[in-house]
């Protein structure tokens, strides 16, 4: 399947007395990196999350996904009494209250002024319960993303399909010369050589010279060329089509593609094929630039 690797998906969400801020947002790279960040308390979701990314498809690409966690309800609290430290305190305030006979007012709401007496707890968050309380906000994010990049994905098919045309009416049109060229340069040089040996009076083998022609014009000649090439669109166009990702094989069809239309251009000295040529590496630079965007 044709995916962009460049792609913005956002969501937000609340659950558990939280609210979650999720975005994904994506650009080119060659392999998959995808980095997580993360209120520090909740660094124990990364995990999770990058298991979600590759579940979804995501495979090439850098990726970097944002998710904020904000506390929208008071969290629960444990509150016990620091008992060796409530002793020691009531321990010293008898002592104040006899060495300086103060009036006896140690009482449990005069104590219990003393906040260092109790010790407070925030209950520890519960991995899965967290999660479970996430995935729904963030399902909805990464769902935008891969949408985002199915729809970036269409729009460079439907782009590439059209280059790809193009490049094979080049193509047709360089073979199409390369036929003409071939067929000229093969009689001129019989034309030449009769001619070169009649005027030395030297006799000639007509078959060897025929032959001779052929060998020389089949070095001009780039019907294999044009073969492999035409190979390389049929196979492009059945990479379009696949359910795999077509980038890495994309990229090194454009590669064997080059290749080809170099050796077309090396072999021939005509002028109108050298121009075709020219205009098939632009066209087929312009297939590589959007490939590269290509999961």
């Amino acid at each position: 399947m044709v995916k962009s690797m460049t792609a913005f998906g956002r969501a937000v969400g609340t659950a558990g007395g939280k609210s979650f801020v999720c975005e994904l947002k994506s650009v080119n790279g060659r392999f998959f990196d995808c980095s997580v960040k993360l209120p520090r308390a909740y660094s124990f979701l990364e995990e999770k999350i990058l298991s979600c990314v590759r579940e979804s498809g995501v495979s090439r690409g850098k990726l970097e996904v944002l998710v904020g966690i904000e506390i929208t309800e008071s969290p629960a609290l444990s509150v016990t009494l620091d008992t060796s430290y409530a002793e020691g305190y009531i321990a010293a305030l008898k002592q104040l209250r006899d060495t300086f006979r103060l009036a006896d007012d140690i009482s449990t709401v005069s104590v219990a002024s003393n906040r260092d007496l109790f010790l407070v707890r925030k209950k520890e968050e519960d991995a899965d319960r967290v999660w479970e309380e996430l995935y729904p906000t963030f399902k909805e994010a990464l769902d935008a993303y891969n949408t985002a990049r199915e729809k970036e994905g269409e729009r460079l098919r439907a782009d590439l399909t059209e280059k790809r045309r193009r490049l094979e009416a080049l193509a047709d049109r360089i073979s199409s010369r390369s036929e003409e060229c071939t067929r000229g340069y093969r009689e001129r040089l019989e034309a030449r050589l009769r001619k070169t040996l009649g005027d030395l009076n030297m006799e000639f083998d007509s078959q060897r010279i025929l032959t001779e022609c052929a060998i020389f014009a089949d070095k001009i000649a780039i019907d294999e060329e044009i073969v492999r090439l035409r190979s390389h669109f049929k196979a492009f166009d059945e990479a379009m089509e696949g359910k795999e990702p077509v980038g890495r094989r994309l990229d090194f069809l454009i590669q064997e593609m080059g290749r080809e239309i170099n050796t077309s251009g090396s072999k021939s000295n005509d002028s109108e094929i050298s121009s075709l040529v020219i205009e098939a590496k632009c066209e087929l630079e312009k297939i590589r630039e959007q490939v590269q965007n290509l999961e």
